[in-house]
């Protein structure tokens, strides 16, 4: 995968992985490193090298990385139960609890980032920091072109892709790959919405990482950061803990690619 920066990541081997029992599915996770945890939610289709690859050789150096693979995605198999933000941040919860990670800091990038929003709203206490990479809390902060083509996927838009290829790399069963896309592509069509009072209750720090041209509803942006504490005039009134990045020049699938400047907005947010 390129890096998109100048920054070229040494690919490391994960310390330990396994899978994880979590609410009648097993869980693939990978931990590298040692220090403080932070968890990694991958973006929809994606497996933990295709989403992190790049990240998780610097994350390493100081912390405690532990990269989940959701229902159906990568090495965790394809389950038939209902696709719900709500059952896979509890799932987060049940792998932390296997894993005897009391809290910690989550990062989610796109679809993971959804499910980061839910666990911090309905797990606050195992929740130290929230990083929200190209990410909404309800349909409405896309773009409309974005919730437009959630309506008219099809499984065959995916047919031999990155994505397909990722899948066959890993998978328990490539047979499932079919089915994988039409229960994502279904929950993808299903208006969602988290509450802007859920997240204005959020009380850890937050770090929104957005492309300018990411599918990102900016106005919507502007007010999901409002709620969070953040657009105000700080020096007439304190700087609030939570942070808004808007990276120039930058797609939904690009900005995962910037690992330097990703970098850099995470260490000095995490630290």
């Amino acid at each position: 995968m390129q890096t998109g920066s100048s920054l070229n990541a040494q690919q490391v081997s994960p310390t330990s992985s396994g899978y994880a029992p979590a609410n009648g599915i097993e869980v693939y996770y990978e931990i590298y490193g040692e220090g403080k945890p932070i968890v990694l939610l991958h973006g929809a289709y994606y497996t933990i090298e295709m989403n992190w690859g790049n990240l998780i050789p610097e994350l390493a150096k100081t912390r405690k990385v532990i990269a989940l693979e959701l229902q159906g995605h990568g090495h965790t198999p394809f389950s038939d139960r209902k696709l719900s933000r709500a059952t896979l941040a509890s799932d987060v919860e049940k792998v932390m609890d296997y894993l005897k990670i009391d809290s910690a800091d989550i990062a989610g990038y796109s679809f993971g980032g959804q499910v980061a929003y839910q666990f911090a709203i309905q797990s606050p206490e195992r929740l130290q920091k929230l990083v929200i990479i190209s990410s909404v809390y309800k349909s409405e902060g896309w773009v409309s072109e974005v919730t437009d083509i959630f309506k008219i996927m099809k499984p065959e838009f995916f047919a031999n892709s990155p994505l397909q290829a990722a899948y066959d790399a890993v998978a328990p069963d490539k047979t499932k790959w079919t089915k994988f896309v039409e229960q994502m592509i279904a929950s993808a069509g299903e208006p969602f919405n988290l509450g802007d009072d859920n997240i204005a209750q959020i009380t850890a720090p937050v770090l929104i990482i957005s492309g300018d041209n990411d599918g990102m509803d900016k106005i919507e942006l502007a007010k999901t950061y409002k709620l969070l504490g953040g657009g105000v005039s700080a020096g007439l009134q304190p700087m609030p803990k939570s942070q808004l990045a808007i990276i120039p020049n930058q797609s939904h699938v690009g900005l995962m690619t910037q690992t330097k400047t990703i970098l850099g907005y995470l260490d000095s947010f995490l630290q």
